[in-house]
Formats: C-alpha cells, structure tokens, sequence
C-alpha cells in the first residue's frame, strides 16, 4: 500500500512568530462569534477571525481554535455549530467572547437554532453547520462545517480586523458583483 507523503520537514524554524502575526494581520478579516452547545446544555461561543468559506458544493466553511482553548474539547465533541458575523459597532460583543472565561452570555439575546445552538441577535449573517472534518493545523485545530441553514439579517457593514484592531470598510457606492472572478476558473 502506498502512503501519502507527509509534510516536508522545512529545517529550522527561519520565521519569527511575532513578524508571521504582524505579516498575515495586513490581510483583513471579518470577525464572527462562532457557538456550540455541549451534551449538558452549556453554551459556548468564541470570537474567531479565522473563519473562511470553503466549498460552493457542498457549502463548507472552517475555523479554527487554538489547542490551548479552554473549550477545545466542547468544539471537538459539538454536534452543531452556529456562525454570527459580527457588524461594525460589535466590538464591545466581539471583546466579550474573545475572553477565554467569564459571563460571555450574560445580557446577550439570542435565538435557538435547528440544532439548539445560539445564534446572537444582531448579528449581520448566521449560519447554521454540522462537523464535516477536523484537522490538526499546528498549534490550532482546524474545523471543516457543513452549512444546514443561513440567513442575512440587515444591510450593516461588517466589523473588520487588520493590522490588529477593529477597522472600517472604506464607504463607496456599490455596483453588482463581480463574481465569480476570472482568476478562478
């Protein structure tokens, strides 16, 4: 039986981790506050700008968690997980989750979803998504969803992290989309 290659092993580690960080904040993201329930009922939500489409078909997103998350093992054994993409003015909410403890919940209105996940109230886009895969990713696990349900709550613009802090998206007149872009196919 043949055997897939494993990673090519890169020699000694040539980047710093700060320079890596500062580098890779140049490229923008959108921030979500992705939830799960665990089986005794607990909600559990984290703030994560990893969060990224994957598939067209079938609808696949991921995001990942660092594997010295408290809530690590609530994200592994998840049966459901609901996205909430955040809208500029949300970073009071985003800070909240983003602590690895503490009264996260506590004030914020919420919605079940098919899978009893919570799904925040306010937030601009939610979706709604089983496990697919996991992935070890170094010192983060990655997860692979399968999207179930979506929907797009308001028009808001989206809250933006870059070069690391909030930032804004740039106002200007919107034309129709330029998708799908040649650069793709």
């Amino acid at each position: 039986m043949t055997q897939a290659p494993g990673p090519r092993d890169p020699g000694p580690a040539a980047v710093d981790p700060r320079e890596f960080r500062d580098t890779v904040g140049r490229f923008p993201t959108g921030v979500a506050i992705v939830t799960c329930r665990t089986a005794e009922g607990e909600d559990v939500g984290m703030t994560m700008s990893s969060f990224s489409s994957v598939s067209l078909e079938p609808p696949l997103v991921l995001f990942s968690v660092d594997c010295r998350a408290y809530s690590l093992s609530a994200w592994e054994q998840a049966d459901a997980y609901g996205i909430n993409v955040l809208a500029e003015g949300q970073h009071e909410l985003s800070n909240r989750f983003a602590r690895p403890l503490g009264e996260k919940w506590e004030g914020v209105s919420v919605q079940r979803g098919i899978h009893g996940v919570p799904l925040i109230d306010g937030a601009i886009a939610q979706l709604e998504c089983v496990p697919y895969a996991q992935y070890d990713g170094g010192d983060h696990s990655i997860f692979v969803a399968r999207v179930v349900r979506l929907r797009q709550a308001n028009r808001a613009d989206p809250l933006v992290f870059a070069l690391g802090r909030y930032n804004h998206l740039r106002p200007g007149p919107l034309g129709p989309p330029d998708w799908p872009l040649p650069i793709h196919y």
